[in-house]
């Protein structure tokens, strides 16, 4: 793409949205203006377009995104077959195994729920499509990361906030890319409450004819009531038979 072909307004605006979010819901000119790097006439007024558009509100002081910016991610969920396709398998996965099963792709250094089927809830946060969790300590997050190259997965690796969310959460670069590697070989991921306490969570890769990785689908579980083991046993054999359905009609 050439220079005259990309339009900085337009991505200064998208750098806006992106500012926002679960901490950050209430944002006044000057932190975007920090957030961004955007000078502060361009931040505001990019934050008074998008209120004129309906897609933020304003109070005088501080700026909130809308309802109406669900329709941005409703445009990929409702333009690709993928998460359609994928819902009624997921549905019997959750049922066949009595936990909650999702499908998720890889967006920069974090997964994104495109489908999820909640049998029960076993998070503190709610999980639906749209939904973002890190991807160096999530199951399907490894999944993905797995499916690139050593030199891709880790410049991804690097470039995340890798906090420990628990005092089982893998931070390190060689840690994490260790992990990476044995999920290539493996065939599947497993997370032992390094997301989170008491969750535990097992992964494996959707590809499509061709051999391609487009999708991770994955199964959380309480730990306190399964291991590790038991899932590896129990629900990755019905898993990867899920997963071999859904390939075959992935092209």
């Amino acid at each position: 793409m050439g220079e005259t072909d990309f339009i900085s307004g337009f991505a200064k605006g998208l750098s806006v949205i992106e500012a926002f979010d679960a901490v950050n819901s209430r944002l006044s000119i000057t932190d975007i203006a920090r957030m961004t790097g955007l000078e502060r006439a361009t931040a505001r007024r990019c934050l008074l377009t998008l209120t004129q558009l309906g897609y933020a509100s304003y109070d005088g002081k501080f700026f909130t995104l809308t309802p109406r910016i669900l329709r941005l991610g409703h445009s990929y969920l409702s333009s690709t077959p993928l998460p359609r396709l994928m819902q009624p398998f997921l549905d019997q996965l959750s049922e066949k195994t009595g936990e909650s099963a999702s499908a998720s792709v890889l967006d920069g250094n974090e997964i994104v729920y495109i489908a999820r089927a909640s049998h029960k809830r076993v998070m503190s946060i709610n999980l639906n499509p749209g939904s973002r969790l890190p991807a160096y300590c999530s199951s399907m997050g490894r999944v993905l990361l797995a499916a690139m190259s050593d030199d891709d997965a880790q410049r991804i690796l690097e470039g995340s906030n890798r906090l420990a969310n628990t005092p089982r959460t893998k931070t390190t670069v060689s840690d994490l890319m260790n992990e990476v590697r044995t999920v290539r070989v493996q065939g599947y991921a497993v997370i032992d409450q390094e997301l989170e306490i008491g969750l535990c969570s097992i992964a494996i890769p959707v590809r499509n004819t061709r051999g391609m990785t487009i999708a991770a689908i994955n199964i959380g579980a309480q730990a306190p009531r399964v291991t590790i083991e038991d899932m590896v046993q129990n629900y990755l054999p019905v898993m990867q038979s899920t997963r071999d359905t859904i390939g075959a009609v992935l092209v």
